[in-house]
């Protein structure tokens, strides 16, 4: 009777065993690539010629990312399975919706994620001409005018009674 109960025992302990190893290779291995999930995009509206921050999740060894408004840019992988990339957007894209899509060099999966380009911003070179003058600034200038003509005056009447002798 014994040794029947202990050949049971190990019969089960074989197949609790058996049916739990198939089950511990597909979930717990942390290499395991899934394809790009997790795609983030920092910030997600910029302006044309800025620079956008992607990172994915599930590219182990990298990839790339490409879009129609930025040439195609790699991910650098780490073994986290997280992946950043920086692409610059170009000068002249237009403003308006796009779509980026990541694929990871270990998996043929393509993700995408969606951006907004914003208007231009036009150049921001000083106050030189861009900005007319406030009405405080022309009150200053018309009295230093007026007070640079009063000056010129007396000092050419002045210039005349010394140079022709006359006081």
């Amino acid at each position: 009777m014994r040794a029947s109960r202990a050949l049971a025992v190990a019969a089960a302990a074989c197949v609790a065993v058996g049916l739990s190893a198939p089950l511990a290779a597909a979930g717990g291995d942390n290499n395991q690539n899934t394809g790009p999930i997790n795609i983030s995009v920092n910030p997600q509206a910029v302006h044309p010629g800025g620079i956008l921050t992607i990172t994915v999740q599930g590219c182990h060894r990298g990839g790339t990312v490409s879009s129609s408004v930025f040439p195609t840019t790699n991910l650098s992988g780490n073994q986290g399975g997280r992946a950043t990339a920086t692409a610059r957007v170009n000068d002249n894209a237009t403003p308006g919706q796009y779509h980026l899509s990541v694929r990871c060099n270990d998996n043929p999966q393509v993700a995408t994620q969606q951006f907004t380009v914003l208007p231009a911003r036009g150049a921001q070179g000083g106050l030189g001409g861009s900005v007319g003058p406030s009405s405080t600034e022309m009150a200053l200038g018309g009295g230093l005018v007026a007070a640079a003509a009063v000056g010129g005056t007396l000092f050419i009447a002045r210039r005349r009674r010394v140079i022709s002798g006359k006081v």
